[in-house]
């Protein structure tokens, strides 16, 4: 089983449930939205996605763009990053697959084929 962080109205989330769905992978499914994870599990999450931390930021929503945080990403710490990802799902992003020992960050099939497939 693993925890599908999602948002419901994300096109790419709705893709990747569609996938875990087809390929019977049991899931337990958490809306970024509502139940953003701590910056515990994020830091969890990070270190099991072996990606630098920033690559947990949807660069591409208005939390990030409102935030400011193109500019203020550099020079934050993994730290304050993960307070931050943890105070707004919206900034995380998504989908997340998380299992034993490993994250998937985003959905590319290919990744997701090769660990979970």
């Amino acid at each position: 089983m693993i925890t599908f962080y999602h948002y419901p109205r994300c096109s790419t989330c709705v893709k990747a449930r569609k996938w875990l769905e087809a390929h019977q992978v049991a899931f337990n499914a958490i809306n970024l939205a509502e139940a953003p994870p701590s910056a515990a599990e994020l830091k969890a999450i990070h270190k099991a996605s072996g990606k630098p931390s920033k690559a947990l930021f949807n660069t591409s929503g208005q939390s990030y763009r409102g935030g400011g945080f193109k500019d203020r990403l550099p020079e934050l710490s993994d730290s304050e990053r993960f307070t931050a990802l943890a105070a707004d799902g919206m900034l995380i992003k998504r989908p997340i697959a998380v299992g034993q020992g490993f994250a998937l960050i985003g959905f590319k099939e290919a990744e997701w084929v090769e660990r979970l497939g």
